[in-house]
Order: structure tokens, then C-alpha cells, then sequence
């Protein structure tokens, strides 16, 4: 095969707003890879999107046309987690045939511009049923629910007959079979548990004194997570992140801070987002009883079971002790000033709570740019464009 294209098609991408309204559904990260990070390691070849003629497409996209070439393809649904299983029966497919699951339906189809008829239509000559196990994200607490598995698949995918660099005898760890430190990571006087699930520890991760790390968790590349941290299994702290206090299965997708004290459970935030100190999430109801989300496409609120806490678009930030009410979700470059509890939906570009200030856009940009600063960075004409577009159509 010469390129995996993904299709966002029948996925439902508006089902995990706020995430996709910035990314495409493969470049979510749940384990320690994204989805688009996990098929191309397992199937070690470079991939592409499907163009949508959306604003999210940029020159990786592609039209499925009589020009694509003479190579073979595979058009994979990008809400898919790919396993050694999975893989293994995409391997066998023939050009033409069509892997599917009874669980998710349409799995991923190997095709050449033979079986191309025109734009976007492709030939199916045979499916392909696959009786094994399939996980796909549907909704965006899936992410956290399914981290625990992922961040498993993953460790085996990365570390598997690879040496991991020998922690310092400072450190006290359990089960170090299941510890993997990348290069140039450093920790001292840490506690890492790996008896209940893998830790991983991403090249120049940096964690401080006193850390008490319970596995499955992954600390990815650059990653800071600052003294006497507590962190509990599954958890993802994405690439450049900064976290501290009290984490539990939640996933931060990259260049995120939770750096002070105060707790999130059960959530996940996207990039660029800032927690100020002492946040906390709520992530059970003083019921027990089922933890709703807003759901865009559905415009009601969705059953996520007894566990659900924060979900955070990017760009948003929230001043210091701000409480997050069980099930809430913020959307995209939100500037939260919250007195109690705040409400359970936060619009996209709300200043405050209740959206009836809307960040200005320029001032938005300013903003998002003195925080990209922070971590050397500046702010794109290409994230300016998204930000736009979102900004005039939601």
C-alpha cells in the first residue's frame, strides 16, 4: 500500500465537537498516540486525509479521483482504533474488498484507481466481515473511557523490543518491566506503580521530586509534571503539557496546563488550554446517578454513564479556582470567569460564562499568541483562518 487516506465520512465528526471543530477525528490523541499516529506506526506508511471541501482541509487532503495515481490505497474511517488483530486482516485485503465489523459498520477499504468510478465513488467488489474486537471514539467521552485500553495497545506498539533508558536509583518503581523512559527524560525521587498498567514516559519529559505516578499512564515528549503531583491511571499528558495537583483518567492532547493543585477526573482537554490554580472538575453527581453531555448534532444532552468531568476545546482557559460543574463542556477559545459552579455548556468564544460577552476575535489571536509564547511558539495564519471560520459559523 502506498498511503492510508482518512475518511471522516459516516463518523459523525459534529458528534465530537468541541474537538473537531479544530482537528480532524484521526489527529485526536487517545493512549499516547493519535489515531492517525497509531495506523501509520502499525502499517509503517505515511497518510493522507480525504478532502471534505471544508476548512479543515489543507494540503495533505485529497480527491479520490482517476488521478490519484497507480499505487494502492486504504481509506480508513478516522474514528477507528487499529489493533495487531485488525491490522493483520487489512494486510490480507485485496484491492476492492472492504473490511467490515458488525459493531462499526465500514472499517477500512483497500482500493487502487481502478475501483475509482469518480470523484469520492469507489468500486466495492467483496466485504469483508472481521468477528474480532472493534473500538472506535463516537462521542468525545469515549476518549477517556477508552484510554485505559489505548494507552495498553500503544506501549506495546512503542516499546516492544526496544530498550528504555535505566531510571535513577532515586526512584522507587513497581513492576519496572512496565515502565518504558524514552531518551533524555529525567525524574528523581518519584514513585512510579506500573502493577495495575504500563507507564510511559516520553523523550525529554521532565518529573519532579516526590510524583506518585499509578499506572496505565503516558507522559508524553517534553511533558513537565511538577513536584509532588498525583496522578492516577489512565491518564495521558500529551506533548508539552504542564500539569500538577490531582489528574485521574483524563487525556490532555498537547501544550495544555494544568499546573497547580486542584483536581480533574474523567476529562479531557484540548490544546492550548490553561486551568488556573486550584480548578476543579466534578465528575460524579451527588446522585450517583448518569452523567449527561450537550451533544451539537443532537442538540440534547447524551447519557455518558456514572463518570464523566470536564470536556475542554482548544484555546480555552479558566481563571483560578474555577469549579466545573459534572458533564460540562467548553468549547473552543472560551475565557472563563465563573462565580460557583458554572454552567454545564459553554459556547464557543465565550468571555465569562454564559456567552452573552463573546471574545473579539482579534483579541482572541493577541491572546492565543502570548500563550503559544510561553512555549516558543506563535500562533499560525493557518489556526487565524480555522479560528475565522469557526467564528462565523458557529
Amino acid at each position: 500500500m502506498h498511503r492510508i487516506i482518512f475518511t471522516e465520512e459516516y463518523c459523525k465528526p459534529e458528534n465530537l465537537h468541541p474537538f473537531t471543530y479544530t482537528r480532524h477525528i484521526q489527529d485526536i490523541r487517545v493512549g499516547i498516540l493519535t489515531i492517525r499516529e497509531k495506523w501509520e506506526r502499525y502499517l509503517k506508511i505515511d497518510s493522507a486525509d480525504k478532502w471534505e471541501d471544508h476548512f479543515l482541509d489543507t494540503e495533505r487532503s485529497i480527491k479520490i479521483d482517476k488521478g490519484i495515481g497507480k499505487d494502492d490505497y486504504l481509506l480508513v474511517h478516522a474514528n477507528v482504533l487499529p489493533s495487531k488483530t485488525i491490522i493483520e486482516k487489512i494486510k490480507k485485503l485485496n484491492n476492492g474488498e472492504f473490511l467490515t465489523s458488525a459493531t462499526e459498520g465500514g472499517v477500512a477499504f483497500k482500493f487502487s484507481n481502478k475501483e475509482v468510478q469518480a470523484l469520492h465513488q469507489i468500486k466495492i467488489n467483496r466485504s469483508v466481515d472481521y468477528k474480532g474486537p472493534m473500538h472506535a471514539i463516537h462521542y468525545p467521552w469515549h476518549i477517556f473511557q477508552m484510554n485505559d485500553l489505548a494507552i495498553r495497545e500503544d506501549f506495546d506498539l512503542i516499546c516492544s523490543r526496544r530498550k528504555a533508558k535505566t531510571p535513577s536509583p532515586t526512584n522507587k518503581i513497581t513492576n519496572p518491566s512496565q515502565v518504558f523512559i524514552e531518551a533524555g527524560a529525567k525524574l528523581e525521587h518519584c514513585v512510579l506503580n506500573a502493577s495495575e498498567g504500563p507507564i510511559y514516559i516520553g523523550k525529554n519529559a521532565l518529573i519532579m521530586e516526590g510524583s506518585l505516578i499509578r499506572g496505565p499512564v503516558a507522559i508524553c515528549e517534553s511533558a513537565v509534571v511538577k513536584m509532588g503531583t498525583r496522578i492516577y491511571g489512565a491518564t495521558t499528558i500529551g506533548p508539552h503539557c504542564t500539569v500538577g495537583g490531582e489528574i485521574k483518567n483524563s487525556v490532555l492532547f498537547g501544550y495544555s496546563n494544568k499546573a497547580h493543585d486542584g483536581y480533574l477526573g474523567d476529562s479531557v482537554l484540548g490544546e492550548w488550554c490553561n486551568l488556573g490554580a486550584g480548578t476543579t472538575n466534578s465528575n460524579v453527581k451527588n446522585n450517583a446517578g448518569e452523567v449527561k453531555f450537550w451533544v451539537d448534532a443532537d442538540k440534547r444532552e447524551v447519557g455518558a454513564g456514572t463518570k464523566g468531568g470536564l470536556l475542554m476545546g482548544d484555546y480555552s482557559k479558566a481563571a483560578i479556582n474555577t469549579s466545573f460543574n459534572t458533564g460540562t463542556t467548553v468549547g473552543v477559545c472560551c475565557n472563563i470567569l465563573a462565580p460557583g459552579l458554572t454552567p454545564k455548556l459553554i459556547a464557543n468564544f465565550s468571555w465569562g460564562v454564559d456567552g452573552i460577552t463573546k471574545y473579539k476575535l482579534k483579541k482572541a489571536f493577541v491572546d492565543i499568541d502570548n500563550w503559544k509564547k510561553l512555549k516558543d511558539q506563535t500562533i499560525t495564519d493557518r489556526e487565524k483562518q480555522i479560528l475565522t471560520d469557526i467564528y462565523k459559523l458557529y
